[in-house]
């Protein structure tokens, strides 16, 4: 970041304001005076000084709903230039990290925010929130099929805790089911339908608790509501 737009970012004046007091020799960086603009800082290890005096950036929580579309990455940054789900939102002054994760080809809902607190509650396994999914799988799902995900399937990092499994409509050769687990292991919905028989054709998550994506477009977004704030901390 540079350092005029850190020391806006922190309150100190404006940005024009910034770049005239970093002229003045009254900013210094891990000690050392700086007084050339455009000079590159890094807001988590350096120690920025006006007049003597730490100053630090004043983070506002922020809270996104966005549709993730297949083919992007749920990270903020990768090292093979690929697109992210940061290069679907604008530019915003706080830094905001996914909460959990959805494979690349896996499309739906995602949620990204800066607030710990908020984060923990959807992931941490003691809350159980539930994460929704539909499912387009291959081949024609029996009922016993569904049982079994709603008991438990043997994976190799354990048996899933039970689920809530639906068959919402059979084509030709191919069945789409509704599935909700509280758990959140690394492609745990692939291979689920992949243990029973059924691989996963396309796979969307449309809920988590009770955050919906509906009225979503994939690569759409928006900041949640307060009333779905307020739920997730209440959790």
């Amino acid at each position: 970041m540079r350092l005029q737009k850190y020391l806006s970012q922190a309150g100190v004046d404006s940005r024009r304001a910034c770049e005239d007091i970093i002229l003045q020799g009254k900013v210094s960086v891990n000690g050392k005076t700086i007084k050339k603009l455009g000079t590159k800082v890094n807001p988590e290890t350096d120690i920025i000084k006006v007049n003597g005096k730490v100053c630090s950036l004043k983070y506002d929580f922020i809270y996104i709903l966005i549709n993730k579309p297949k083919g992007i990455l749920t990270t903020v940054k990768d090292p093979l230039g690929r697109p992210t789900v940061l290069d679907l939102l604008p530019e915003f002054c706080e830094r905001v990290f996914p909460v959990g994760r959805l494979d690349k080809e896996t499309e739906g809902l995602l949620i990204l925010t800066n607030d710990g607190e908020v984060t923990y509650k959807l992931t941490h396994p003691k809350y159980k929130v539930i994460k929704t999914y539909v499912a387009h799988v291959r081949g024609i799902v029996g009922n016993n099929k569904i049982k079994s995900l709603e008991k438990g399937i043997i994976l190799e990092d354990g048996v899933t805790a039970p689920a809530k499994a639906n068959i919402l409509k059979v084509l030709r050769n191919s069945t789409i089911i509704k599935l909700e687990i509280h758990e959140g292991r690394k492609r745990q919905v692939r291979r689920m339908c992949d243990s029973i028989g059924h691989p996963i054709i396309e796979l969307k998550r449309t809920q988590i608790g009770d955050i919906s994506i509906k009225g979503l477009k994939p690569g759409e977004w928006r900041l949640l509501s307060q009333r779905e704030i307020d739920y997730i901390k209440g959790l």
